[in-house]
């Protein structure tokens, strides 16, 4: 028995076949990603794979049994997956694994477009904990819907493609930035500012002196999509990092994407329940809107997983409040890892580093534990016992050195219907910027922490 704790490498306790079985499932997680960058596209993926798996869709008024599978789309942008299970519903309560899959972007205004000096712009409102800085200078690529009169819908994804044009946000030139230079980071950009370039091509026609450019992308965009300025009002559109998601390092032990927080939980979670048909009731959630306090009708603040629970309640005569009370859920989100270059906003003994497996964190909250959901000492025991059981390699972390800053997750409000709950994620470097880093081992090893889970 070792007495000290000792935390593993990955990478070091894999032997061929394990290092191989990482990299591979790191091929289908980036693929997830790619066809995956808004939270709308996250649940297209999700439904299209769940429906390879043989899940049917989800009614309220169904009465279910064991062995159904099924998925449920909220809204467009809130996803559940349920397989039910043989043991007692009851007794046993449900296996929920949640993970967000909206990340921090920039989304349009309702009245967007405007033109300035022969350039045509979309003004945008930034969503979610951002550097504004980093929006700058780079490629983006434009996602999501606008309706029309009568209900028509009209996808747009537009920057994604090789031959795709993209947008860009600019900033000033070193020659003519000494005033910006000067200016604190966090308000060198301000957030009126971010606004993306998107033509510069006047219209033709002779009697338009007035906003031309404006005129003449409208018309490109009447001619393509059918709509016109004023569906934008009607619209869910936003800005994202262009490109895929890339290998990083010569070993390639690394990915660089947009989203890992949080579809590198997402996708362990989806997997799990894909792969493995568990004896136990077993939902994982999707959630949207974890990047502005989970609200609204597809947040996990809304009361939908609650009604998903009470209806596998009800088609089996159990008592909702007894399955929830039973219930036991991983709040599958990512935090924070350790990162050299900026040491000193962590404490070293108690955070999470890359490359060493999946990451729980008993709290999260910011400062005096404000706003989190504590596991108690019994339900990080039993955790514990499955990881340790299952081969599951795991570290424990808080999300950066106390009165550093903080932040929270969903689990608080898992917690808060009575239900068992602990974050287990994955550490990420640079979080919240357009592009961020994780490790292929440690996405592998959460993968593997939910298969214990619903074992």
């Amino acid at each position: 028995m070792d007495l000290k704790y000792t935390r593993k490498n990955v990478y070091k306790q894999a032997d061929g076949k394990e290092l191989e079985k990482i990299y591979q499932f790191a091929e289908g997680y980036k693929s997830f990603l790619d066809s995956s960058k808004t939270e709308r596209d996250a649940a297209i993926t999700a439904k299209k794979l769940a429906e390879q798996n043989g899940f049917k869709p989800f009614s309220f008024s169904e009465k279910l049994k064991a062995g159904d599978k099924r998925y449920f789309i909220n809204r467009h942008k809130n996803v559940f997956l349920i397989s039910v299970g043989k043991e007692d519903i009851a007794k046993d309560g449900v296996r929920i694994m949640v993970a967000h899959v909206d990340s921090p972007r920039l989304d349009l205004k309702p009245n967007p477009m405007y033109e300035d000096s022969g350039l045509c712009y979309f003004k945008t409102h930034y969503y979610g904990g951002i550097k504004k800085y980093q929006w700058t200078a780079m490629p983006l690529a434009l996602h999501g819907v606008v309706m029309l009169r009568g209900g028509e819908r009209r996808e747009i994804c537009v920057g994604e493609d090789d031959g795709d044009p993209i947008f860009c946000i600019t900033d000033i030139l070193p020659h003519l930035g000494a005033e910006q230079s000067a200016k604190p980071l966090a308000k060198a950009i301000d957030g009126e500012s971010l606004n993306a370039v998107i033509g510069a091509l006047p219209s033709v026609d002779e009697e338009e002196e007035k906003e031309c450019v404006k005129s003449a992308i409208l018309k490109l965009l009447n001619k393509k999509y059918g709509f016109t300025e004023v569906d934008l009002q009607c619209s869910e559109l936003c800005f994202v990092p262009a490109g895929k998601a890339r290998d990083v390092g010569f070993d390639g032990a690394l990915i660089s994407s947009y989203g890992h927080d949080d579809k590198v939980c997402a996708y362990p979670e989806m997997k799990a329940i894909f792969d493995y048909d568990s004896p136990h009731t077993v939902v994982a959630v999707f959630a949207d809107k974890e990047e502005v306090g989970s609200d609204g009708t597809t947040g996990m603040q809304s009361k939908v997983i609650s009604d998903v629970i009470e209806t596998i309640a009800n088609s089996f005569g159990a008592n909702p409040i007894e399955v929830r009370y039973n219930s036991k859920c991983i709040s599958a989100d990512v935090t924070a890892g350790y990162d050299p270059a900026f040491a000193s906003a962590f404490e070293k003994r108690n955070t999470t580093f890359i490359n060493c497996g999946a990451a729980v964190s008993k709290y999260t909250g910011a400062r005096g534990k404000s706003s989190t959901n504590d596991a108690d000492a019994e339900y990080m025991g039993w955790l514990r016992d499955i990881f340790e059981d299952n081969g599951v390699i795991w570290q424990t972390g808080e999300l950066g050195a106390v009165d550093i800053g903080g932040g929270g997750t969903v689990a608080k409000f898992i917690a808060n219907l009575g239900i068992d709950t602990v974050d287990v994620g994955v550490p990420v470097l640079s979080m919240h910027a357009p592009y961020e880093l994780i490790s292929k081992a440690d996405v592998y090893s959460l993968y593997k922490a939910c298969l214990a889970f619903i074992k």
